[in-house]
């Protein structure tokens, strides 16, 4: 399989001291061999923020 699932966690609401909201999806680990970055919805902080890949 050329896909695997991650989780994805909101860098910015811990600096708040705020629970993180976190995401699962997935991607081409042929292809993206780096961490996955992507903008996303934070509904604790109410605004859009950079979700960063997690282990």
């Amino acid at each position: 399989m050329a896909r695997e699932v991650i989780t994805i966690e909101c860098s910015e609401a811990r600096k708040e001291g705020k629970s993180p909201s976190r995401y699962t999806t997935t991607r081409n680990k042929k292809l993206q061999t780096e961490k996955f970055e992507v903008k996303k919805f934070n509904p604790a902080l109410r605004r859009h923020t950079l979700h960063k890949e997690i282990k």
